[in-house]
């Protein structure tokens, strides 16, 4: 008689469920993938799954979120280094998400609900947390509206360039770090130029780097 399935403390079944959804999901679609594949996989019943993520796309929904919580996670950069290396450093953490997690990217940022609200909360409260992490790296910890819209502009761009990378796969990661630490530069440059907020400036290594962007030598 084979042995039950060992009862496991309810956040760590949870967490075992999760990260289990995380791989199903990172590798195929949403309609492909039913709940009772999922209970099986887990060695639960659909029941349980039921119980504590009430259905299928509730579940979806709390894997892309912990999807979000892996991205945010990632792009922390190391404290006590100037603002333009922090800057660098959290988008090539950005952009190695993008290439290993590449389909659960994918999922969060064009998931498989289309307009479902969760999803959508999900990926907008991670924006939001990417571009203050953006922001508070480069030494604005309070943007003025002016610098709000930049950095969500240049996360946008970030996406962007993020999902045409993962589809043709014809550039090297290098080249696009450089290219949207750029993108960056120019943003926060152009916001710099009209922020009605005095004493909100970004790191003098980024102003820099504008600089030279315009006024090349």
């Amino acid at each position: 008689m084979p042995n039950a399935p060992r009862r496991l403390p309810t956040e760590e079944r949870r967490k075992q469920l999760l990260d289990l959804g995380l791989k199903l999901f990172s590798t195929r679609s949403y309609e492909d993938i039913e709940i009772s594949e999922i209970a099986t996989l887990a060695g639960v019943s659909k029941g349980l799954l039921y119980h504590y993520f009430g259905s299928k796309k509730d579940f979806y929904a709390a894997v892309v979120e912990l999807a979000a919580g892996q991205l945010t996670d990632a792009i922390e950069a190391p404290q006590g280094v100037p603002g333009l290396a922090r800057a660098r450093a959290g988008i090539e953490a950005y952009l190695s998400y993008v290439d290993e997690r590449d389909q659960a990217f994918l999922a969060l940022m064009h998931g498989g609900l289309g307009a479902d609200p969760k999803v959508l909360a999900v990926t907008e409260r991670t924006r939001e947390a990417i571009a203050d992490k953006v922001m508070a790296g480069i030494g604005i910890s309070e943007p003025s509206p002016i610098y709000r819209v930049a950095a969500r502009s240049w996360l946008g761009a970030v996406e962007a360039a993020s999902l045409d990378w993962l589809r043709h796969r014809d550039l090297d990661r290098e080249q696009l770090v450089e290219l949207a630490l750029v993108s960056l530069a120019t943003h926060i440059g152009v916001a710099r130029t009209s922020d009605p907020q005095p004493g909100t400036q970004p790191d003098p290594e980024l102003v820099d780097m504008v600089m030279r962007l315009v006024m090349p030598t």
